[in-house]
C-alpha cells in the first residue's frame, strides 16, 4: 500500500499492522482498521453510500469508536426509567449521546440509517450538542437494536444524563475561562512591551531595540493566538468544511490577519507591528464569550431549576424498618415516608397521613394545597407541615417533573418562523461581513497598508451577526422558561408566535370551563325501580368508562359494582352493556332515540328542569325501558366568567363546544357571558367547527381537556389543554396549563405578546448597532479593540433585552390577567 492512502471511511492516513483492504461496490479501497472496513460495508449494504458523497471524507478526525457491549442491559425498564419516556400505544422516547459524529455528512447518515429500521417513528441529531432524539415502537422494536444500528454505522451510542449535559457545560465553561485568563495574562504582559515602543517612538528608539521587542511580541502573542483562539479557529474551519460561513469565521480572519501582517513586519525589520492588538482583541472578545455564556445560562436554566427539585433521597418503609436510599432505586409499588420540609420523591398516592403540599414550581400555584389519604402528589412539591406515607406510583423518566422538564428542554431549543428567517439571513450576513471588509481594506490600500489592515480587521469584528442569531433564540428560550414557573408549559417556539396574534378562541365545556368533577345530586325514578337499584345498573357500566360522568356516577355506588359484559361505548351519546342477563343503555336523548326507547314525559319534564339550571340529566335504560335518569352537577371554575369578559373585551371571538343539550349550553352562556355556543357536537364535529373558523379567516385558539378534544386541538392554529389530563396533554397540545388555572390563558396570551415584542426589539437592535458601527469602521474611525468591545456589548444587550420579558410579564400577577373583581364562583 502507497504510504500516502488514506482511509476510505474516516480519511486518516492507512499505516501499519491493522490497515486493511476490501472490495466496495466493485472497487478495491484501503481501510486503516477493521472498524472502519466493517462500518463501510454496513453502510453500502445499507444502500446508504451517499454518505461518502456528503462526508468528504478526508475531512474526518478519527476512526469509529470502539464498538459497545453489552447493550441489552438498556432494554430492562429499571434501567430505561432514568432515561426513556413510556408514550401511548408503547411508543418510547429517547435522547442519546452519540459518539463519533463529525459533521453534518454524520448527522444525515445516523437520520437515514435509522429511519429505515421498521418500528423508528422519529430520528433526529443535534449536531452541536451531539445528541439523537429518537421515537419508536417498543413493541416491533427494542432499544439495544437501534444501538446495535448506531454501533454497525460507526457511532457510539449512550443514554443522555441531564446532570452530565451539566457537568459538560460547566467543563465548556471552565475552558473557556482559562482561555480568557490566559489571553489577560498576555495582555499584562504584551502591554508592557507595547508601551514601551509607543514611548520610543516619540523619544527615539533604535532598530536592533525595535526588533528585540517585536520578536517578543510574538513570542506572547503566539500562544494566545493558539490556545485561547482556537475556539474560534475550530468553530470557523468546522463550518467551511460542512460549506457553512459561521459567526466565528470574520474573528477568525480578522485576528489571523493581524497577527501574519505583524509577522511578516518582524521578519522583514520595518513597520508597526499589532500583536498587542490581536491579543487584547481576543481577550475582550473572550470575556464576552464568557458573560454570553453565563447569560444564556441564566436565561435558558429553568429546566435546570425544574431538575434541582428532584430530591437526591428518600425514606423507603420496609417491614424491618425504615431506609434512607437513593430515588433511582424507587420502584412502582414501594412505600415512602415524607417528613415536614421534605421533597416528595416520586409520583405516588397518599396511604396515612396528611398536609399541606406546595407546588408552585410546577404549577405556579402559590398557595399550598391540603392532601389526604388517596390524593395524588407529584415529585419535586415540598410536604409543608404533616408526615404521609406514600405508595409510589411513577418514578424517574416516568414522573410528572421528568416530562415537564424534557418538555421545558425541547421548547427552549425549538425554532419560531421568524428565528428560520433569521437563521437564513446570517450566512448572507457573513458573507456580508467578509465582501465589505475586501472592500474596505482594497479602498484604504491606495493610502496607507496599515490602515486598510486594521480598517478591514474592525470591519470583520464588528459586523457582528451574533445578536441577529441570538435575538429569537434567546426570547424564546426566556419565554418558555417564564411560562413554566408559572405553569404554562408551551412545547414549541412556533406556539408563542402564533398565540401572539390569535383573533377567536374556542373552549370545550366540561372539564375545560367547568371544573370536570361531576357529581351525582339526585335520581328521578320510573316504575319500580329504587335509587339503590338505578346506580348498581349504571355503576356497574360506566365503571369501564372513563367519562366524567362515569366518574360521578361510579363514585355513587355504596356496594359491591356488579359485574359487565359486551360494553360498547358511543362517542358524544352514551354507552350500553349487559348486567345481570339485562341490557342496560346510558346515555342522553340522542341516544334513546337511536336505540328506539321512548322517555316519558314526567322524565322529559325533569330533563329540561335540570338542563335549565345548567345540570346533566343521564338516561337510564334496562330492557328498552326508561328506568329513570341520574342528575349530575358541575361546577362552573371560578376564573372562567373574568376571562370570557377580559377576551371580549379585547374584540377576540369565543365559541363554546359541548356535547351537552342546547339548553344546558345556553345555560351555562347567560351565566358567563357572551359567546358563540355550538352544542350536542361530536369530537369530530368539534374539529369541524374549528376548521369553519380557520376558513372564513380566524387565527384560532383551542382549548380542551386534551382526550376527546384531541382532533379539534391537532386542527387550531394554538391549541392549549388542561393539565387534568397531562399525559395525553402533553401528547396533542401546543401549550399545557399544569393547574388547571383559566387566568393562565390570559397570562399565555400576554406573554406571546411580550415575547414576540422582545424578539423584534431584539433584531431591531442587531440591525441598529450595525447600521450605525459598520459605517465607522469602513471609514477607519474604529480600531479593532474597540470593536472587540463592542461586538460582545451588542450580544449582551440582546441577552438582557430578553431576560426582561421575566420581569415585563411580572408586572401583572397570573391572577390579574383577568380582571379579579369579576371572579364570582357559579355553581351550575
Amino acid at each position: 500500500m502507497k504510504r500516502d492512502q488514506r482511509c476510505f471511511h474516516c480519511g486518516l492516513p492507512v499505516t501499519g499492522i491493522t490497515a486493511c483492504e476490501q472490495e466496495i461496490a466493485g472497487e478495491k479501497q484501503s481501510f486503516c482498521c477493521t472498524g472502519c472496513m466493517t462500518v463501510c460495508q454496513v453502510i453500502h449494504e445499507s444502500g446508504l453510500d451517499d454518505f461518502y458523497n456528503r462526508l468528504n471524507y478526508q475531512n474526518a478526525e478519527v476512526p469509529p469508536p470502539e464498538m459497545p457491549v453489552e447493550l441489552e442491559q438498556y432494554d430492562l425498564p429499571e434501567v430505561q426509567k432514568d432515561f426513556v419516556r413510556s408514550l401511548a400505544d408503547g411508543r418510547k422516547q429517547a435522547h442519546l449521546l452519540i459518539e463519533g459524529i463529525h459533521c453534518a455528512a454524520c448527522v444525515w447518515l445516523i437520520e437515514h440509517g435509522l429511519k429505515e429500521m421498521v418500528g423508528i417513528e422519529f430520528a433526529e441529531v443535534n449536531l452541536a450538542h451531539q445528541r439523537l432524539n429518537v421515537r419508536w415502537n417498543s413493541d416491533e422494536l427494542a432499544l439495544s437494536e437501534i444501538m446495535h444500528r448506531l454501533a454497525k454505522l460507526g457511532y457510539a451510542a449512550a443514554p443522555f444524563n441531564p446532570e452530565a449535559a451539566e457537568g459538560s457545560l460547566q467543563r465548556r465553561n471552565r475552558s473557556l475561562l482559562f482561555r480568557m485568563a490566559f489571553a489577560g495574562f498576555g495582555v499584562m504582559n504584551i502591554m508592557w512591551i507595547s508601551i514601551a515602543l509607543y514611548a520610543g517612538a516619540f523619544s527615539g528608539i533604535d532598530s536592533e531595540h525595535k526588533q528585540f521587542f517585536h520578536w517578543i511580541s510574538l513570542f506572547i502573542a503566539t500562544p494566545v493566538l493558539i490556545y485561547s483562539g482556537w475556539p474560534f479557529f475550530r468553530a470557523a474551519m468546522l463550518g467551511l468544511k460542512q460549506a457553512r460561513l459561521t459567526m466565528d469565521l470574520p474573528i477568525a480572519i480578522g485576528s489571523f490577519a493581524t497577527w501574519a501582517y505583524s509577522c511578516w513586519i518582524t521578519f522583514h525589520t520595518s513597520g508597526e507591528v499589532y500583536f498587542d492588538t490581536v491579543v487584547t482583541f481576543l481577550f475582550v472578545i473572550l470575556i464576552g464569550r464568557y458573560l454570553e455564556g453565563l447569560s444564556k445560562r441564566n436565561a435558558s436554566s429553568a429546566a435546570l431549576r425544574l431538575m434541582e427539585l428532584q430530591p437526591r433521597l428518600a425514606t423507603r418503609i420496609l417491614p424491618e424498618g425504615e431506609e434512607r436510599i437513593s430515588v433511582r432505586k424507587l420502584i412502582v409499588g414501594d412505600h415512602v415516608l415524607v417528613g415536614p420540609g421534605e421533597k416528595i420523591p416520586a409520583d405516588g398516592v397518599v396511604l396515612h397521613g396528611e398536609s399541606y403540599i406546595d407546588e408552585s414550581m410546577l404549577t405556579g400555584e402559590s398557595r399550598p394545597l391540603r392532601k389526604e389519604i388517596g390524593a395524588s402528589v407529584v415529585a419535586g412539591s415540598m410536604n409543608v407541615d404533616g408526615s404521609l406515607t406514600l405508595e409510589v406510583g411513577s418514578t424517574g423518566a416516568d414522573t410528572a417533573l421528568a416530562r415537564i422538564v424534557t418538555l421545558v428542554e425541547e421548547a427552549q431549543g425549538s425554532k419560531a418562523e421568524v428565528q428560520r428567517i433569521a437563521d437564513r439571513i446570517v450566512p448572507w450576513f457573513v458573507a456580508a461581513t467578509i465582501g465589505l471588509a475586501f472592500i474596505t481594506f482594497i479602498y484604504w490600500l491606495r493610502s496607507d497598508f496599515d490602515t486598510a489592515l486594521l480598517a478591514a480587521v474592525s470591519v470583520l469584528i464588528i459586523t457582528c451577526p451574533c445578536a441577529l442569531g441570538l435575538a429569537t433564540p434567546m426570547g424564546i428560550a426566556v419565554g418558555v422558561g417564564a411560562g413554566a414557573r408559572r405553569g404554562v408549559l408551551i412545547r414549541h417556539g412556533q406556539a408563542l408566535e402564533t398565540l401572539s396574534s390569535i383573533t377567536h378562541v374556542v373552549f370545550d365545556k366540561t372539564g375545560t370551563l367547568t371544573e370536570g368533577q361531576m357529581k351525582v345530586v339526585q335520581t328521578h325514578l320510573n316504575n319500580n325501580f329504587t335509587h339503590d337499584e338505578l346506580i348498581d345498573f349504571a355503576a356497574a357500566i360506566e365503571g369501564k368508562s372513563r367519562h366524567p360522568l362515569a366518574s360521578a356516577i361510579v363514585a355513587e355506588l355504596k356496594g359491591k359494582q356488579l359485574p359487565c359484559e359486551g360494553f360498547l361505548s358511543e362517542s358524544g351519546l352514551g354507552v350500553s352493556g349487559i348486567v345481570k342477563n339485562r341490557r342496560i343503555v346510558i346515555g342522553n336523548q340522542r341516544m334513546m332515540q337511536r336505540e328506539n326507547i321512548s322517555v316519558p314525559d314526567q322524565i322529559k319534564d325533569q330533563q329540561f328542569q335540570i338542563e335549565q339550571k345548567m345540570g346533566v340529566a343521564v338516561l337510564v335504560a334496562v330492557d328498552g325501558e326508561v328506568a329513570g335518569l341520574i342528575h349530575v352537577q358541575d361546577k362552573v371554575r371560578d376564573e372562567a366568567r373574568a376571562l370570557i369578559q377580559s377576551l371580549s373585551e379585547q374584540g377576540i371571538g369565543i365559541t363554546m363546544l359541548t356535547g351537552d343539550s342546547i339548553q344546558a349550553a345556553h345555560a351555562l352562556k347567560n351565566s358567563l357571558g357572551q359567546m358563540q355556543v355550538v352544542a350536542e357536537v361530536l369530537p369530530e364535529d368539534k374539529e369541524a367547527e374549528i376548521r369553519r373558523l380557520q376558513e372564513i379567516g380566524e387565527k384560532v385558539l383551542m382549548i380542551g381537556d386534551g382526550v376527546n378534544d384531541a382532533p379539534a386541538l391537532a386542527r387550531a392554529d394554538v391549541s392549549m389543554a388542561m393539565g387534568s389530563g397531562m399525559d395525553v396533554s402533553m401528547a396533542c397540545a401546543d401549550i399545557v396549563l399544569v393547574s388547571s388555572d383559566l387566568s393562565r390563558v390570559g397570562f399565555a396570551m400576554h406573554l406571546s405578546q411580550k415575547t414576540l415584542s422582545t424578539i423584534k426589539q431584539n433584531i431591531g437592535i442587531s440591525l441598529a448597532y450595525n447600521l450605525i458601527l459598520v459605517p465607522a469602521a469602513m471609514a477607519a474611525l474604529v480600531t479593532p479593540v474597540f470593536a472587540a468591545i463592542a461586538m460582545p456589548i451588542s450580544s449582551l444587550l440582546v441577552i438582557g433585552n430578553a431576560i426582561l420579558i421575566r420581569s415585563r410579564v411580572g408586572k401583572r400577577r397570573v391572577a390579574d390577567m383577568v380582571d379579579s373583581s369579576l371572579k364570582l364562583p357559579v355553581q351550575v
